[in-house]
């Protein structure tokens, strides 16, 4: 489907399959979100992430202390692959990670997909694979485990890099925690900060 159909698509309940610059994606809008869980046969405790066209669309959501340490690795990092994990309160964070305060944010370095999330929006994402199975890495490995779900036209898609993004978390002001290293190498972040006895 081209990207106008299929933000069409997207935004009236469906889900839908695209490439981004890590590996290929399932994706949904935040509203029908709980499908990619089904879709996968992935436990509800493992999140989402929402993707967007422009960082000011995910900054946005954040508290003021997280956007100020957040906004220079956005600046330096996206698009790309690195994922930022940031407080967010209100019902975002119910569609996309059921339970919790926080929200996985990304702007994915793939131009294909970009064009797509300026016309839906932000969308939530997962990698495209049912749960446990290796990732996926191309619009026909994706397209075989996923058979009955549209693809963002053209094809075939841009090659990813096959590495999952580089995952950080905002503890505190000016405190990161790496929860998993993946494409992008992070030499800016520090640990959390020691507990005072």
């Amino acid at each position: 489907m081209s990207a106008k159909q299929l933000a069409l698509h997207l935004t009236g309940g469906g889900a839908a399959l695209l490439p981004t610059d890590t590996l290929p994606a399932l994706a949904a809008s935040p509203d029908y979100a709980a499908q990619l869980w089904t879709l996968k046969q992935r436990p509800q405790d493992k999140p989402l992430i929402l993707m967007a066209a422009q960082a000011d669309q995910l900054l946005a959501l954040t508290t003021e202390d997280a956007r100020v340490d957040a906004e220079p690795l956005a600046r330096r990092f996206w698009p790309g692959a690195l994922t930022l994990v940031l407080p967010v309160e209100g019902c975002l964070t119910q569609s996309l990670n059921p339970g919790q305060g926080t929200l996985g944010m990304r702007i994915p370095a793939c131009d294909l997909t970009r064009a797509l999330l300026m016309q839906s929006g932000p969308l939530a994402t997962t990698s495209a694979n049912p749960s446990g199975a290796p990732p996926t890495q191309s619009a026909a490995e994706a397209a075989d485990a996923f058979p009955d779900l549209p693809l963002l036209a053209p094809l075939p898609w841009p090659d990813p890099s096959g590495l999952a993004s580089t995952v950080i978390a905002w503890t505190s002001s000016g405190y990161w925690q790496l929860l998993r290293q993946g494409a992008v190498m992070v030499d800016v972040i520090e640990k959390s900060p020691p507990c005072s006895g």
